[in-house]
C-alpha cells in the first residue's frame, strides 16, 4: 500500500472541501463535508472548507483565492452532483473528486439513467415519465407504482402508491419538483446497495428499514437509528455476485469515475435485481452506506477520503486493491 500512497505530509496538497450547497440536501452535505474535512487533516492534508452558497460567484472567488490541487466535492443534490458544479471547476481547470460534467447530469436526472442503464441491457423497472396534471387525473401503471422526482437524491419525494390509497390526488396538488414526474412499478422484495471505487465493486449491503412498512427515505437514511444495514448481505451467492457485476457495469455504463453507489431490489420470488438509480456522489457522513463498506472491505474512513484525492490527483484510475481485503 505504501507503495502507491502520495505522501500527504512530504508536500500537503491544499484541498478545498465543497460542502452545504442550496439543495434540500445541505444538512447531509455539511456532515459529509465536515467529516471529510477532519479526516483529510487527520491525513496531513492542507485541507480547507468552502460552504457553497447561492452565490456562484463568492465560491469561485474562494476557490481561485484557495488555489487547490484537489477539490473534494462533498455536495449533493442539485447543483451539485448534477453536473452544475463539476462543470465550474472544469472552466477552473481544477481537478475534483467523484464524477464529471456528463456522468453527474445522467445520474442526476433519474429518466436519463433509465435510457442509458437500458442501452446497456441493465436491468429497470417499468416506468414512465408524466407531469403532475397526469398523475392527478389518473393512476399512470397499475398499482402499487412508485412517483419520484427526476432530478433529486436522498430518496426526496419519494412516495408509494398502493392499492386503496386515496392519496394520488393529493401527490399531485402538493408536488414540487417540477412539471416531471418519474412513475415506476412498485418492486417488492429487499433493498440492496452496491458501492463502487473505479469499477471495483465494495460490497453488498441490505437495508432495513426500522418500520416494518417503511422504505428507505431520507429519515431512514439520515437519522441515527432510521434503518440498519446488513453487511455483507444474507444472499444466495449467484446474486451476490450479480449484483457486485451490475454495480460495476452501471458505473461504466454511466462514465462514473472515483466512487459511485447503486441501489437496487432484489425481488426473492422472481428471483431478480432491478436497478433503482445509480448516486455519484454516495454521502460520507457518519451512517453513510459507502464509508461502511469501504471500512468492511478494510479502508477506513480517513483512508478512503486520501483514496478519493488521490484519484483526483492521478490522470489514470487510482489504485483500490492495495487497499481492500481480498474480496467482498
Amino acid at each position: 500500500m505504501d507503495t502507491l500512497s502520495h505522501d500527504p505530509a512530504q508536500s500537503s496538497p491544499r484541498i478545498a472541501v465543497l460542502m452545504g450547497g442550496t439543495s434540500s440536501e445541505r444538512p447531509v452535505s455539511l456532515s459529509s463535508g465536515g467529516a471529510a474535512l477532519t479526516a483529510l487533516k487527520a491525513k496531513g492534508y492542507d485541507a480547507h472548507a468552502i460552504d457553497v452558497g447561492p452565490d456562484i460567484a463568492a465560491t469561485i472567488t474562494a476557490l481561485r483565492h484557495l488555489a487547490p490541487n484537489v477539490v473534494f466535492n462533498a455536495l449533493h443534490g442539485p447543483g451539485g452532483e448534477d453536473g452544475r458544479i463539476q462543470g465550474v471547476l472544469d472552466w477552473l481547470s481544477l481537478r475534483y473528486t467523484h464524477s464529471g460534467v456528463l456522468a453527474s447530469a445522467i445520474a442526476m436526472d433519474k429518466a436519463a439513467t433509465r435510457v442509458a442503464l437500458e442501452a446497456a441491457g441493465l436491468p429497470i423497472a417499468k416506468g414512465c415519465v408524466i407531469s403532475p396534471t397526469q398523475l392527478y387525473e389518473a393512476d399512470p401503471l397499475p398499482r402499487p407504482y412508485v412517483v419520484k422526482p427526476v432530478a433529486e437524491g436522498s430518496s426526496v419525494g419519494v412516495h408509494i402508491v398502493r392499492p386503496g390509497d386515496n392519496r394520488r390526488q393529493a401527490i399531485a396538488e402538493n408536488w414540487s419538483f417540477g412539471d416531471r414526474i418519474l412513475a415506476e412499478d412498485f418492486i417488492p422484495g429487499r433493498e440492496l446497495t452496491v458501492a463502487v471505487l473505479n469499477d471495483t465493486p465494495l460490497a453488498v449491503t441490505e437495508i432495513l428499514p426500522q418500520e416494518a412498512e417503511g422504505f428507505y427515505d431520507f429519515e431512514a437514511k439520515y437519522n441515527a437509528g432510521g434503518s440498519r444495514h446488513l453487511i455483507p448481505a444474507p444472499l444466495p451467492d449467484a446474486i451476490t455476485q450479480q449484483a457486485l457485476m451490475l454495480a460495476s457495469q452501471a458505473h461504466q455504463a454511466l462514465g462514473c469515475r472515483g466512487a459511485s453507489r447503486t441501489d437496487f431490489r432484489y425481488d426473492e420470488h422472481r428471483h431478480r435485481l432491478i436497478i433503482l438509480e445509480v448516486n455519484t456522489q454516495p454521502g460520507m457522513t457518519p451512517t453513510s452506506l459507502l464509508p461502511e463498506q469501504a471500512a468492511w472491505r478494510g479502508m477506513d474512513y480517513p483512508t478512503l477520503c486520501h483514496w478519493m484525492v488521490e484519484d483526483a490527483l492521478h490522470d489514470q484510475p487510482y489504485p483500490v486493491q492495495p487497499f481492500l481485503k481480498d474480496s467482498p
